[in-house]
C-alpha cells in the first residue's frame, strides 16, 4: 500500500467542500463544449493521462549568484526529497515520476532508494548528470570545462561520471540520460569553437556507446552562463547536429529558460518533431534570462503555443514522437512544493487548451491565407477556462479539488519543519 503523507481525512474534507461548485462549472463547460461537438469527459480522460515529472532538486530553496534564503523544512537528503515529491502527486495526481541529479543525489544503495520510491508511489526519470560544478573529493576540476575540456583527463572524468549516472538509473528503473554542460569561454580567443566542440563530440559519443538499448540520451542546449561569450552547446541547430551525430537513441531537450527572450520556441518544438529528434521539455517560464520562474508564471500563451505543436503531433502520429516531460526550476521565494503543484496544474492547463484547438477550421484559415482567423481559432481554445477539466482529473485520480489550499490545510510544511533541522543561509549558487 503506497504511504500517504497528507491525512486522507483532510483532503477528503477540502474537497467535500467544493465538490459541488466543481460539479456545477463542469456541468456549465460541459455544455458549453458539447455545443461545438467537443466531450468534455474525453479531454478530461487525456488531461487525465498526462504526466510531468518533477525535479529533485526542485523542493529545496534555489538561490541567484548573489545570496540564498532557507526555507522552512528544507529536504535534507533524497530521501527527505522524495517524500516532498510524494506530497505534489498525492494533490496533483500529475506527477508520478522523479528526476535525479548525481550526485546531489547519490547514495550508497540505489536498491533502497527504489524501495523508498515504490513506497510513495513514485517511479524515477531521466537521470541527470553534473559536470558544471564540482563535486567533493572531484580530482580534476571543471572550472575551464568538462567533456570538451582541453585536458583528456579531465574529459574521461567527466564521461565516467555519465556513465555512472547510467548505472545508478539502471538499478532505479530509468530509461533516459540528459547531459547539460556549462562548457564555454569567457572571452573571445579563449577557446577554439571547432575544436571544443569535436572534443565534446567525443565525449558524448563515449558515453552514448555505454547505454542500455532501451534508454535515450537527451543533450540540452543554453544560450549562455555561466559562460558568457560563448557556450559549446548554445543552441537548437547545434543540438540537433549533437543528436543527428551520435545516432538513433540521441535526441534534443528544450529548456523554455534556456533561448533569447524573442526566441520563437513552439516554432523549434516544431522542426525537431519534423525532423524526428524532439526527446522532451524542461518546463518552466522567464522574464530576462535563464531564471527558471514557475511555469506559465510569465508568459502561458507562449506555453499553450508549446503545447499546441505537441498536440498537433499527436494528431498527425507523428513519427518516433514520445518526449518526455519534466519541470525544471528555481524555487527563491514561494514554498518549492506549492510551486510545483502550479507548475504542474499550469502545464496540464496548456495541453487541455490545446486539446481545444479546431484543428479542421486551423488547417482551413491556414491553407486560405486567413491569418486573423488563424489566429483567433488557437485563442478560442486559449481563452477558455478549463479549470474544472483540471479539477475533476485531480478529483476522479483521488487528488485535490483545489491542491494548494489541501497542502495548506495539512500544515505538512510546519510539520516537516519541526523533523527537520534549519539549515545556515547566507551561500549564493542556483540550485
Amino acid at each position: 500500500m503506497t504511504e500517504q503523507k497528507i491525512a486522507a481525512g483532510i483532503l477528503a474534507a477540502d474537497n467535500e467542500k467544493r465538490g459541488n461548485t466543481l460539479k456545477a462549472d463542469y456541468e456549465a463547460l460541459g455544455d458549453k463544449l458539447a455545443r461545438g461537438g467537443i466531450s468534455i469527459e474525453a479531454i478530461t480522460d487525456k488531461v487525465a493521462q498526462f504526466f510531468v515529472a518533477v525535479p529533485s532538486w526542485g523542493v529545496g530553496t534555489g538561490g541567484t549568484r548573489f545570496a540564498r534564503f532557507p526555507g522552512q523544512g528544507e529536504p535534507r537528503n533524497i530521501f527527505d526529497k522524495l517524500e516532498d515529491c510524494a506530497v505534489i502527486h498525492e494533490l496533483t495526481r500529475a506527477t508520478p515520476t522523479v528526476s535525479l541529479h548525481i550526485p546531489w543525489d547519490k547514495v550508497d544503495d540505489p536498491k533502497r532508494l527504489k524501495s523508498h520510491g515504490d513506497a510513495l508511489g513514485l517511479g524515477f526519470d531521466a537521470m541527470n548528470s553534473n559536470t558544471f560544478s564540482d563535486a567533493m573529493g572531484q580530482e580534476r576540476s571543471y572550472k575551464f570545462g568538462s567533456l570538451s575540456h582541453t585536458d583528456a583527463a579531465t574529459r574521461q572524468q567527466a564521461v565516467e561520471h555519465n556513465i555512472e549516472c547510467i548505472e545508478i538509473g539502471e538499478a532505479l528503473g530509468s530509461k533516459a540520460l540528459t547531459v547539460w554542460i556549462g562548457d564555454g569561454s569567457n572571452f573571445p580567443g579563449q577557446s577554439d569553437f571547432t575544436r571544443s566542440f569535436e572534443r565534446y563530440l567525443d565525449s558524448m559519443k563515449a558515453i552514448y556507446k555505454r547505454l542500455p538499448g532501451d534508454w535515450r540520451i537527451f543533450s540540452e542546449h543554453k544560450m549562455y552562463e555561466p559562460a558568457f561569450y560563448s557556450t559549446v552547446v548554445q543552441d537548437w541547430g547545434t543540438n540537433y547536429l549533437i543528436a543527428t551525430e551520435l545516432g538513433e537513441k540521441a535526441f534534443c531537450l528544450v529548456d523554455l529558460g534556456h533561448h533569447a527572450p524573442n526566441v520563437n520556441i513552439e516554432m523549434i518544438v516544431a522542426r525537431l518533431i519534423q525532423f524526428k529528434k524532439l526527446g522532451g521539455f524542461h518546463f518552466n517560464d522567464s522574464k530576462y534570462g535563464d531564471d527558471d520562474l514557475d511555469a506559465g508564471s510569465i508568459d502561458p500563451y507562449r506555453l499553450f503555443l508549446v503545447f499546441n505543436e505537441l498536440v498537433e503531433a499527436e494528431h498527425r502520429n507523428a513519427e518516433n514522437f514520445h518526449p518526455a516531460h519534466m519541470i525544471d526550476q528555481s524555487h527563491n521565494v514561494t514554498d518549492p512544493i506549492e510551486s510545483l503543484i502550479r507548475s504542474a496544474n499550469e502545464i496540464r492547463r496548456a495541453y487541455a487548451q490545446a486539446l481545444l484547438v479546431d484543428r479542421k477550421a486551423l488547417e482551413s484559415y491556414q491553407e486560405s491565407n486567413d491569418a486573423l482567423m488563424a489566429s483567433e481559432t488557437l485563442k478560442d481554445a486559449f481563452r477558455t477556462d478549463v479549470e474544472p477539466i483540471l479539477a475533476m482529473a485531480r478529483l476522479n485520480a483521488g487528488g485535490a479539488i483545489d491542491p494548494i489550499a489541501a497542502y495548506r490545510s495539512s500544515g505538512y510544511r510546519a510539520t516537516v519543519g519541526k523533523a527537520r533541522p534549519a539549515v545556515a543561509g547566507g551561500s549564493s549558487g542556483i540550485v
